[in-house]
């Protein structure tokens, strides 16, 4: 890795940190050459810390280390992005990230539209949301729908209007999110058992 450690003038780089499982920046640090190596050495995150002036491994103090996953370098060779597994929260302040969120798998609007739903379900009056008002008829109607969903998938794939096939299969993922709530789940229950098979 050919890392440019004098363009700052201080020997040190930006290190973005990201968690390898749900993709979320968690902090920015800066290394040095020393605090690279022993991140690879013992596999846990080391920064160089600016105001403290000596290396720094993240949590040792508070147990909230950083394990490492893998390091990127960018295409200027000065900065780094640095996929990891966290052990507890990042911020000294006791949030999972520097930015006060929370560091939870996002699939972008999909996560959105299960938001949507689930906000339709507790608050929304069922003579003006459909989610209300068919989740209100229970899990059996809403499972029902997912099955009338599927066979319409189903006819649309044998013939050639792409088009309808897309449509269906949309309210098909529509009422199936619908089901899993109804259930008690969501699409990341899913999508664990799926990277549990994946072997």
């Amino acid at each position: 890795m050919n890392i440019n450690y004098t363009k700052n003038n201080d020997g040190l780089v930006p290190a973005i940190i990201q968690d390898a499982t749900t993709k979320n920046v968690l902090m920015l640090g800066y290394m040095n050459q020393e605090a690279l190596k022993k991140t690879q050495e013992t596999k846990l995150v080391t920064f160089f810390s600016r105001t403290k002036n000596r290396l720094w491994a993240k949590g040792e103090e508070s147990g909230n280390t950083l394990n490492l996953v893998d390091i990127k370098l960018d295409c200027d060779n000065d900065t780094l992005l640095i996929q990891v597994n966290p052990n507890g929260p990042t911020c000294h302040k006791g949030s999972d990230t520097c930015w006060n969120q929370t560091n939870n798998k996002n699939y972008g609007f999909i996560s959105k539209l299960e938001s949507t739903i689930e906000n339709r379900i507790a608050n929304a009056d069922t003579t003006k949301s459909y989610v209300a008002s068919l989740f209100a008829k229970g899990i059996n109607k809403v499972a029902q729908k997912v099955g009338e969903e599927a066979v319409e998938v189903v006819i649309e794939a044998k013939d050639s209007n792409d088009e309808l096939f897309l449509n269906e299969s949309a309210d098909l993922l529509f009422h199936y999110l619908m089901l899993l709530q109804a259930k008690g789940y969501r699409l990341n229950d899913v999508v664990e058992i799926l990277k549990n098979r994946d072997k």
